[in-house]
């Protein structure tokens, strides 16, 4: 079984914050001490750091679920709880993190070392020093800790090559990569040798260097999920140069230029921007009977039905067995790469905006529905919060909570919707009564 995976869907929860407390001063020589509730303490953040160490997204096949932990209680003498410590989980070099609910991308995790919070943990609820007014010197009323932020994560792994060989099955690319690198690819002489991206280091004799991937054999229909195509072509697109390799040799009876056709066809099914990267023709298998006669033929043909005003690709004639024309097809490659800027990989349309963890002030902040059983239900993020947060097993927390919806206008609305004396209503599975 291949031991690489790209692909990975998880969970996140970051930590609660702590519940805030209730207390009093109660020193022997201090009559009437005031409270002395300290707040709780926040709830861990969960991280990803980029590990280069890492190459697969294996680490997440049998791990899915990650939570960091919640903040401690307030203490007394107002002392604040201990903050939870942040959950650091390592994702290799090339990561794309979607939020799996929205599709939209959060982040894309590429230089090593780079951190993003992906889950926020919520803060420590107040104790009840915080409550203390003229009005009120002693209140018994304290927050819980703030959620932390919950999410569904899918993971993509698109590696980090500046080179990616395309090509059919058997055209030579896993023995070019292990001819111009110290990878040391699987090959054999059959299709799907390959059945993982293989990445080598290429350094010219100029000095130059850059990373070459060579990806599992694409076939017609592989942008549909034909073949392996589907499941690798991802990884093609952080490439800035492709090296098109083809057997020129026709030596599976397959012609050289239909083939070139076919796949440029299915990068541009997958992804329209894979044809604005610049391509270098490989005619590979040069050492082989027939070769220069369909090499002839494919120029040809290229050049007929090429449009006038487009620039042709450059065409290599190279044998990876024999090691002819290497050097100018790598010293091509490196010059191609130096005036070839990175190409953007997703557009704004893709990325989930910049989060904002408070209140949006335009959103409504309750909602009002009617359920099976008749029971009003309220429901809305703000209104949600302040429902979590509240401590009821402290009457002044629940009369405060009720003031609250007041200010609102929760009571008001539910009036206006028809809501009457002794109507049940539900926040969650909380239940109360309407009194009008």
């Amino acid at each position: 079984m291949s031991m690489f995976l790209d692909t990975a869907k998880i969970k996140v929860k970051a930590g609660n914050g702590g519940d805030g407390m209730v207390a009093f001063r109660r020193e022997k020589y201090v009559p009437n001490g005031g409270p002395w509730g300290g707040d709780g303490g926040r709830g861990g953040n969960v991280i990803f750091v980029v590990d280069e160490g890492l190459r697969t997204l294996m680490d997440f096949r049998y791990n899915r679920h990650f939570k960091a932990q919640s903040g401690e209680k307030g203490m007394t003498k107002g002392m604040h709880g201990r903050g939870a410590e942040d959950l650091i989980v390592h994702v290799p070099q090339g990561t794309t993190v979607r939020d799996a609910e929205t599709g939209k991308i959060l982040t894309d995790l590429i230089e090593n070392g780079q951190k993003f919070i992906v889950a926020h943990g919520g803060r420590g609820g107040r104790g009840n020093i915080r409550f203390a007014t003229p009005k009120n010197p002693a209140p018994e009323i304290s927050e819980n800790g703030e959620p932390g932020q919950e999410r569904e994560l899918q993971l993509e792994l698109k590696i980090l090559a500046d080179v990616g060989l395309v090509g059919f099955p058997s055209v030579g690319k896993s023995t070019l990569l292990s001819v111009i690198t110290s990878a040391k690819p699987k090959i054999g002489a059959y299709h799907f040798t390959t059945i993982v991206p293989n990445l080598g280091m290429v350094r010219t004799q100029s000095g130059e260097s850059f990373a070459v991937a060579d990806l599992p054999g694409l076939i017609e229909g592989a942008s549909q999920g034909v073949g392996l195509g589907t499941q690798f072509l991802r990884h093609i697109e952080r490439t800035r140069v492709i090296l098109h390799v083809i057997d020129m040799s026709a030596s599976e009876e397959r012609n050289p230029y239909e083939d070139y056709l076919a796949i440029n066809k299915e990068l541009e099914s997958y992804n329209l921007r894979l044809m604005e990267r610049p391509q270098i023709i490989v005619a590979n298998k040069m050492d082989m009977p027939d070769s220069a006669e369909n090499l002839k033929t494919f120029k040809k043909k290229l050049a007929e039905n090429y449009d006038e005003f487009d620039e042709l690709p450059q065409i290599f004639p190279i044998s990876s067995l024999t090691k002819q024309g290497l050097s100018m097809l790598l010293d091509a490659t490196a010059e191609l790469l130096d005036k070839t800027p990175e190409f953007l990989l997703y557009d704004e349309s893709e990325m989930e905006e910049e989060a904002y963890y408070g209140f949006d002030e335009n959103a409504p902040a309750f909602d009002i529905s009617r359920d099976d059983d008749a029971a009003w239900v309220l429901s809305g993020d703000k209104l949600e919060k302040l429902f979590v947060m509240t401590n009821f097993d402290r009457e002044e927390a629940v009369m405060k909570f009720a003031r609250q919806l007041r200010g609102m206008g929760v009571d008001e609305a539910l009036r206006a919707r028809g809501a009457k004396d002794g109507d049940l209503v539900r926040i969650g599975n909380f239940e109360f009564e309407f009194v009008d």
